[in-house]
């Protein structure tokens, strides 16, 4: 099972980063509801095909570009909750006979993470910049068109969340593991 974060290392981090931690909520509640219409849109699409002969024109390119949105807008709430995926299977093997081990690498997945997703988040901007500049839009000119920033826009602040999550975790494992016995993956 999971360590949990101490009552002491909970207050610390929710006092240092109760803002992240609400806006990490936020997104992710935002992206949940974002299925939920989604769900609702295909529900219609499915009736309104098979019934009445009238699909929803686009559906099949905003879902495309839905999963993508919901997935990053998810990323900063999955990764302050330790629920990304993660092969334990090792690491708890090592846990078990060096605990120490154990806390640098957790400590080293925590920086990875969070320099891979700046490095995304930086990436992603600039395509957010060239999608804005160019008018980018996905679908058929003059049928229905959707504009690509929003989603891009998405990507930009999933990302940039999820590497803030992977740097406040840090310091949790940090102080949750005085004796390098907790990390971020299932014992």
């Amino acid at each position: 099972m999971r360590p949990a974060l101490s009552t002491t290392t909970q207050k610390t981090t929710q006092r240092g980063i109760g803002w992240f931690v609400r806006l990490a909520n936020f997104l992710a509640t935002l992206g949940t509801l974002w299925i939920f219409v989604l769900m609702g849109l295909v529900v219609v699409d499915v009736a309104g095909r098979n019934f009445f002969g009238l699909p929803l024109t686009g559906l099949a390119e905003f879902a495309g570009l839905s999963v993508v949105a919901i997935v990053f807008l998810q990323l900063g709430t999955g990764v302050h909750n330790r629920r990304m995926t993660r092969a334990g299977f090792l690491i708890d093997r090592i846990a078990r006979r060096l605990p120490r081990v154990r806390l640098a690498l957790d400590v080293a997945y925590a920086l990875a993470g969070c320099v891979i997703f700046a490095l995304l988040a930086w990436v992603a901007w600039a395509e957010l910049v060239e999608s804005w500049r160019s008018s980018e839009f996905y679908g058929v000119r003059g049928l229905y068109m959707i504009p690509g920033w929003p989603f891009r826009a998405l990507v930009v602040i999933g990302a940039a969340m999820a590497s803030l999550a992977f740097l406040f975790l840090v310091p949790a494992l940090l102080s949750d593991a005085p004796d390098g016995t907790r990390g971020l993956s299932d014992e």
